[in-house]
């Protein structure tokens, strides 16, 4: 008996496509941690403070934030594949005018556009991924883009430092040019078309998401410069976001023909992919935002050394993309995901044992296991969330998939910043109560007297270093219990329904 066959069977050039399509990902995805370490040499060059060379990397995210939920409009509108080429080119041209920018505003500027062209390359690189390749493969095209999706980040502050200090920061952008060069010639080539589809374009719904994602963000990046909220300006942000966003769910819900399609949250794997992939976004961002800080300050590591000590979560993460693109395809893939929840809550907890007289092998481990774990959810979840979803909805969904991922990782990196930084502040002055003259265990510890400048300018240093240490304990304390959260919602999804393609060979197999 013949069944129908399932999009993504007989794409010619799928490898090539693949290959094509995942450099411009990794191309976007490196841009969001790259530049972070090129600040300190932008500050001289571009006449900027340390105040305002901050916008470097806030006009990227807020841009790129406000253009990502458009994307699935967009791509209806002019199509995926001139979508994606101009995305491309966009993206590769402001890179290079980034590299050549003069000063401040003029870097501002282009990174702003750069933001709102490389918003659309995440989301529909997905898309594509999910459209040359049957329901049955999904898992190994998923692993395929959750690995440049994940190693990205990973990578990109080593490589910014390495480019930096070897050659001029301005290479973290020129960088791009072949790479980008090199994707649009192969998604020019092979990239196969897909049909336009009219919709009118909900300029309510946008200007409400956007002023809310927006501000938001704004927020989220500088809430820590403007402390929080003893500032009138978060406040002011703050209350736009919930503006924003409060109206735009009203909107949706009571609207017709709106900016985002709201049957799209009638599917519960999809509404739940949502909440995990947030919790992901939150712990793995996170944790690469603690990691490169703890070990400059506290263990005095090289930009170099902790980009090598960080290079094996890497590692994990490439291992267990291999592995999860079989394991999908032949177990329960929540299965997979709760696994991968608790090998990422095993490897927090067990850096809550760090301490500054360690070496450098219990972050080098600890990181692969966290990566094994972070691999093992980012797969099964994301094939999973768009299972049982309709084809027509795959933009969209996708646009969310990456805005939801991204606002975790803003607010994660946030929250986690804050706490550190009051942590640190409480620490010191808990720690710093039993440096005093008529404590006799301190007396007794000491080779010489205590009013000692020498030796108090000694004491006070290694009291940020305990103070520093306990806080990010706390920091790895309070994203394990995040992700130990999320282990119950991985129990809600629906394991999908095998399609009649993927049923078809164990059909014949058992005849």
């Amino acid at each position: 008996m013949s069944t129908t066959e399932e999009p993504g069977h007989n794409v010619p050039h799928r490898g090539l496509i693949t290959v094509s399509i995942m450099l411009a990902t990794i191309m976007q995805v490196l841009d969001t941690t790259i530049a972070n370490v090129a600040l300190p040499s932008m500050t001289g060059d571009l006449d900027a403070s340390q105040d305002t060379i901050t916008w470097v990397l806030t006009s990227y995210i807020v841009a790129a934030a406000i253009m990502t939920p458009v994307t699935g409009w967009l791509a209806d509108r002019v199509g995926r594949r001139q979508l994606f080429l101009t995305t491309i080119v966009g993206f590769t041209a402001t890179s290079m005018a980034c590299g050549l920018a003069p000063n401040l505003e003029a870097m501002v500027l282009f990174r702003l556009l750069q933001g709102v062209f490389g918003a659309a390359i995440v989301p529909l690189s997905q898309t594509f991924l999910l459209d040359i390749n049957p329901r049955e493969r999904h898992g190994s095209a998923m692993a395929i883009w959750g690995a440049g999706i994940m190693v990205g980040p990973i990578i990109g502050p080593t490589l910014g430092g390495y480019l930096t200090e070897t050659l001029d920061w301005r290479w973290v952008f020129f960088i791009n040019l072949p790479v980008g060069l090199i994707a649009f010639a192969g998604c020019f080539a092979y990239l196969p078309e897909v049909a336009q589809r009219l919709r009118r374009f909900d300029f309510f719904g946008f200007a409400m998401l956007s002023l809310g994602v927006g501000a938001l963000q704004l927020m989220l990046d500088r809430g820590g410069e403007a402390d929080w909220f003893a500032s009138w300006e978060i406040w002011i942000e703050l209350g736009l976001a919930i503006t924003g966003l409060w109206v735009f769910t009203v909107h949706l819900a009571t609207a017709e023909d709106t900016f985002v399609d709201g049957k799209i949250f009638a599917d519960r794997n999809f509404v739940m992919g949502l909440i995990l992939i947030f919790v992901v976004g939150i712990v793995l961002l996170a944790s690469l935002a603690l990691l490169p800080p703890m070990l400059s300050h506290v263990f005095g590591y090289s930009t170099i050394t902790t980009g090598l000590v960080m290079a094996p979560r890497g590692v994990g993460t490439m291992i267990s993309m291999i592995l999860v693109g079989r394991l999908v395809r032949m177990t329960d893939p929540r299965y997979l995901v709760i696994t991968g929840l608790l090998l990422t809550a095993l490897s927090l907890y067990l850096m809550t044992g760090f301490s500054p007289q360690m070496d450098s092998f219990p972050v080098i481990w600890t990181g692969v296991i966290q990566g094994l774990g972070l691999g093992l959810v980012f797969v099964p979840l994301s094939a999973v969330a768009f299972a049982t979803l309709d084809n027509k909805y795959r933009t969209d969904a996708a646009s969310l998939f990456s805005l939801v991922r991204n606002l975790g990782s803003s607010i994660g990196i946030s929250v986690v910043t804050l706490y550190l930084t009051r942590n640190t502040q409480i620490n010191h002055q808990e720690l710093g109560a039993f440096i005093n003259p008529f404590n006799p265990v301190l007396q007794q510890a000491l080779p010489g007297p205590t009013n000692n400048p020498a030796m108090l300018q000694t004491l006070d240093g290694l009291i940020n270093q305990q103070s520093l240490m306990i806080s990010y304990i706390n920091d790895f304390k309070l994203v394990m219990l995040i992700t130990l959260f999320a282990i119950p919602l991985a129990l809600m999804l629906r394991r999908p329904q095998r399609t009649a393609a993927a049923a078809a060979p164990a059909a014949a197999h058992m005849d």
